[in-house]
């Protein structure tokens, strides 16, 4: 969609362009802000402002509005340089995927758009060089609802690939609506990874002045300066305020508020670590500690595995198809672990089958437990396995990797109730 004639011929007049800072006089009313892009949702005669608090407004331009151009984007030619490496810090890689993280304003025009460079990822936050050497590589440009299983195996190939290589860290900026999946999936495809992994996302976009992007990769960035653990993690903020962030076990983590800037929450377990504001780091419990040794990325998946939420009157009738076409199920069950009494039936007929069958609670806190009522005994006799205290997601990307790497179904069942990446309580869920 285009500026209505209208609404052209006063740009025009005004010699407007995007990235001006204009006013907008409409009768009484008086807007200024910074001209952005037009795009489709926009209407023909409606102007899209930036305001100085960093939000957009959109401004229906009147016949009789006056536009007047304020002041004109100074355009800074920015010198890029070669940064030498600095003896006694440590060699980190960034392994952008996308995201709000991954973006940065573009002070012409005021609009935020994807780093597409590996210099304009890490010009992002500058700051960075002073904790370790950066290396960074542009791997994907998406929305994290984009990402799929080649993009989770693409990405643990990289990860393995920079660590083998030399790198102390991998830190990989990510979209959060799927962060967790993907920290599940590189969490089982790169089991005992010999060096921190941390990925970390951001709730509001750089042009906004709550953005939490640099302060997340800051505190990312001091975690893995620490150099105290290996594995699988995200970090994201621990409280509203910019003091504290949590470092979440990568397989023990969801999204828990579509915006807040502290929605990431570890489930059944504290948080690995808090990092603070001055960069100091409070460690909750025992992590593996780092080791010169190499990464070796398991990437095979096996897609014919699928997720299904039970609700009250699920008909078997529905669903019997997708479970009866698969190779592993995933319910996310109520309370302990239960379905209705009509589920059981093709639960039945797809364990006798051969397909793997996993519980896991819908409720997310606490672990199921089939043995207490007769609907989950009579689950697992007819071969539901339960995975105790394992979140349904988690569960879903595990399954994938155990069929995967298992030679039979009943050896992916071993692997499914086996604690292999944190992912479930210590004690051994039982077949």
């Amino acid at each position: 969609m285009v500026y209505s004639e209208m609404l052209l011929k006063k740009l025009k007049e005004a010699d407007a362009k995007e990235g001006d800072r204009i006013s907008v006089r409409r009768g009484d009313e008086e807007y200024v802000g910074r001209l952005m892009p037009h795009h489709d949702f926009s209407a023909p005669d409606v102007l899209i402002l930036k305001m100085k608090s960093g939000y957009n407004i959109g401004i229906r331009v009147l016949g009789d509005s006056e536009i007047e151009v304020i002041e004109r984007p100074s355009i800074v030619a920015v010198k890029r340089e070669e940064t030498k490496a600095r003896e006694g810090l440590p060699n980190f890689t960034l392994v952008s995927t996308g995201g709000t993280i991954a973006s940065f304003v573009d002070y012409r025009t005021g609009a935020v758009r994807p780093a597409m460079s590996a210099s304009e990822l890490v010009d992002a936050v500058p700051e960075l060089r002073d904790i370790a050497n950066i290396k960074a590589r542009v791997l994907f440009s998406i929305f994290s609802e984009n990402m799929n299983v080649s993009h989770w195996q693409e990405l643990a190939d990289v990860v393995a690939e920079e660590i083998n290589s030399g790198a102390d860290a991998v830190i990989i900026p990510h979209g959060t609506d799927t962060m967790g999946y993907t920290a599940a999936a590189l969490s089982f495809m790169l089991g005992d990874v010999p060096r921190p992994v941390v990925l970390v996302g951001a709730q509001r976009s750089s042009d906004r002045p709550s953005s939490d992007a640099s302060s997340n990769m800051m505190a990312c960035a001091r975690f893995c300066a620490e150099g105290k653990a290996a594995g699988v993690f995200v970090v994201m903020h621990e409280a509203l305020g910019d003091d504290l962030f949590s470092v979440h076990i990568g397989s023990r983590v969801r999204k828990m508020h579509t915006s807040r800037r502290d929605s990431f929450k570890s489930v059944n377990v504290p948080p690995a670590a808090t990092v603070r504001k001055d960069g100091s780091v409070e460690y909750r419990g025992e992590l593996r500690p780092p080791s010169k040794g190499k990464a070796a990325a398991r990437t095979a998946m096996d897609e014919r595995t699928v997720l299904l939420q039970y609700y009250p009157g699920m008909d078997p009738k529905v669903f019997g198809p997708v479970i009866m076409g698969s190779r592993g199920v995933v319910i996310a069950g109520t309370g302990l672990g239960h379905v209705g009494e009509p589920m059981c039936g093709i639960l039945k007929e797809a364990c006798e089958k051969g397909i793997v069958v996993v519980m896991t609670s819908q409720c997310l806190g606490g672990t199921t437990n089939m043995n207490v009522y007769d609907t989950g005994r009579d689950l697992i006799s007819a071969g539901v396995i339960s995975v105790g205290d394992m979140l349904p997601e988690v569960a879903y990307v595990k399954l994938m990797w155990a069929l995967a790497n298992s030679k039979s179904a009943d050896d992916a069942k071993r692997m499914m109730v086996e604690p292999m990446a944190n992912e479930t309580g210590s004690r051994r869920c039982v077949l």
